[in-house]
């Protein structure tokens, strides 16, 4: 359906065109954006007129993500922007099937929720992020092959997205394309029926200067595929361009992988992601609750280290219960939430051992008095003799685990301490249960002992 009025193809093309003065250099706007004019606007396409072939050239190689995604925020709508110059429109060229060129990857696009300056930063992150950083402030520079790896669920999508998003508002004439292994492959399944198509593909990908790519371990036995994809990876190489990947394990790992494929990898710069600590988890807790426009005063601080504690496997299962537990206090009309609403809204997401049920806190502190041949009080209290200090760790240590109480119940059963005090004792027993053959054995007596 045609909708081409002056009123209409005005109003977008002043909107948008101004918004591209926003971001790029005036001298460029001058000579390649501020003659155009929109001849049609019909269905779903914008056909764009340009001054001369030269300045459609350079639009439609250097900025024809940057003005979809500028149509795209203006008209709330995916238009498509068709570049044409005067001559085209005289001979009706432009409407001709065979001058609009394929569409791959049309459903990819890059999450602009995730950036860097959302991303929480931990000891089981730091050195992706500064990695990934880098990577966006030099693209194609010294880590031209970036390679993220670690369980999924831990943010490396996220940091695949902030270095799309870094360089696109940084230079919005670089070309960026983010898809996953599986999204490459049905590409080019799709799309290769022959060498012609096999071509048109390669030489849509050669347009981009950042190629991301996320879950490259999916690629694994595909062996056309990967044929493909190395062709690309070398050009990419060749000409210096970046290119990042995430997998859940290190490249040395993969299995099902071209060797050459790997041997690229592995020259390139590898991070890994780990598990999330306790105080990360409570800082993403925190910022996904300030994003979403909530008062963080709403929630009590025990119950966000409950959750960071519980919920440490991946980065979504914690989003998950944050979103769980807002369903639960919206339905309960409640604008505070306290650690039995928490408990009781993700109770079933929570597993509990039968230990927990036959264990109380007197039970314990009994059970490591008595073993220790220390009275409860001494171990509560404050004397920091090293005896009672050990004790007290493990008398923290079998509480967090057996009852998963929150920490700051927990300090206050030990005298009033703080939440970081009790996560350094549980933390403490829980390395040397890693180390210390001696720290397993009493571990495993006291246990006995406490469900008998």
């Amino acid at each position: 359906m045609e909708t081409n009025t002056v009123t209409q193809s005005k109003a977008i093309r002043d909107n948008v065109l101004s918004a591209i003065s926003e971001d790029v250099d005036k001298q460029i706007f001058d000579a390649f954006f501020e003659g155009t004019s929109i001849y049609k606007v019909v269905d779903n396409k914008v056909y764009i007129m340009c001054e001369s072939k030269l300045a459609r050239q350079i639009l439609r190689e250097r900025y024809l993500d940057f003005i979809t995604q500028k149509l795209h925020k203006y008209t709330a709508s995916y238009y498509v922007p068709v570049l044409v110059t005067e001559e085209e429109m005289e001979t009706k060229r432009i409407f001709d099937d065979s001058e609009v060129q394929p569409e791959f990857f049309k459903n990819n696009s890059l999450d602009p929720h995730f950036t860097f300056d959302n991303f929480v930063v931990g000891p089981c992150n730091s050195e992706a992020q500064k990695a990934a950083l880098y990577t966006a402030t030099s693209p194609g520079g010294l880590y031209q092959t970036l390679f993220m790896y670690g369980q999924r669920g831990l943010g490396q999508t996220h940091l695949l997205n902030a270095i799309g998003n870094y360089i696109k508002n940084a230079s919005p004439e670089k070309k960026v394309l983010l898809c996953s292994s599986y999204d490459f492959m049905e590409q080019y399944i799709e799309y290769v029926k022959g060498e012609n198509k096999k071509e048109e593909l390669f030489k849509f990908l050669k347009k981009f200067d950042v190629l991301l790519i996320d879950d490259i371990q999916l690629l694994k036995d595909k062996k056309k595929t990967q044929e493909f994809f190395f062709t690309i990876y070398e050009d990419f190489r060749q000409n210096h361009k970046q290119i990042c990947f995430t997998s859940d394990r290190l490249p040395g790992e993969l299995d099902g992988i071209d060797q050459r494929i790997l041997t690229r990898f592995t020259s390139g710069l590898s991070v890994s992601i780990t598990r999330p600590d306790t105080e990360t988890c409570f800082n993403i807790l925190k910022s996904k609750i300030l994003a979403s426009g909530a008062d963080l005063a709403m929630y009590d601080e025990d119950v966000l280290y409950f959750m960071a504690d519980k919920f440490q496997d991946s980065i979504r299962s914690l989003e998950g219960a944050l979103i769980r537990l807002n369903f639960y206090a919206s339905i309960s009309k409640t604008n505070h939430v306290n650690i039995d609403l928490c408990t009781e809204a993700l109770q079933s997401m929570i597993d509990v051992s039968d230990a927990k049920s036959k264990a109380t806190e007197q039970k314990i502190l009994s059970a490591v008095s008595s073993y220790y041949s220390l009275s409860i009080p001494q171990i509560t209290g404050k004397n920091k003799a090293t005896n009672i200090v050990n004790a007290r760790h493990v008398a923290i240590y079998l509480i967090r685990d057996l009852l998963d109480l929150p920490l700051k119940k927990i300090g206050q059963i030990f005298g009033g301490r703080d939440h970081t005090t009790i996560i350094h004792s549980i933390e403490k027993v829980d390395k040397l249960l890693k180390t210390d053959p001696q720290t397993k054995i009493v571990i495993e007596e006291l246990k006995k002992r406490i469900s008998s």
